[in-house]
């Protein structure tokens, strides 16, 4: 089982001051946060996601990647095409990342990635749900 699966979180989000809700407190790994649940996890993606836009004005698939899973820590040019090409969203395309159509698809692409198996959708979709955007 992945790091992020055990940790319920599915985007690797490393531990730092942000607090998220349905975050476990506290953690017991040392480098990455834990949720209490895969859908509180997947929460959390979005809405860093949303606050790269709102606060950094990341717009894009591209901008938001390079910022998520940096080159210093990761092939972020192959980890940009993946994303694309699972969700068919060009890299530079703003997206708009309080809607569900296109989030949900590409939250689940970001978990397959740093997990290395398909998310489930239904825990993706309520985890957009928790939000409340």
């Amino acid at each position: 089982m992945s790091r992020g699966i055990e940790n319920c979180n599915p985007g690797n989000i490393r531990r730092s001051r942000v607090r998220y809700r349905g975050e476990c407190h506290p953690s017991t790994d040392p480098l990455f946060k834990q949720f209490e649940t895969m859908e509180w996890g997947y929460r959390a993606i979005f809405i860093l996601l949303d606050t790269y836009r709102s606060r950094y004005g990341l717009q894009s698939i591209r901008q938001m990647i390079i910022r998520y899973a940096p080159p210093t820590e990761n092939h972020t040019a192959l980890y940009i095409d993946a994303v694309c090409d699972m969700t068919g969203i060009r890299p530079d395309l703003p997206i708009d990342t309080r809607d569900r159509a296109t989030m949900v698809p590409i939250v689940a692409a970001i978990s397959r990635i740093e997990n290395g198996c398909a998310a489930c959708r239904a825990e993706v979709e309520r985890g957009f749900d928790l939000t409340g955007f």
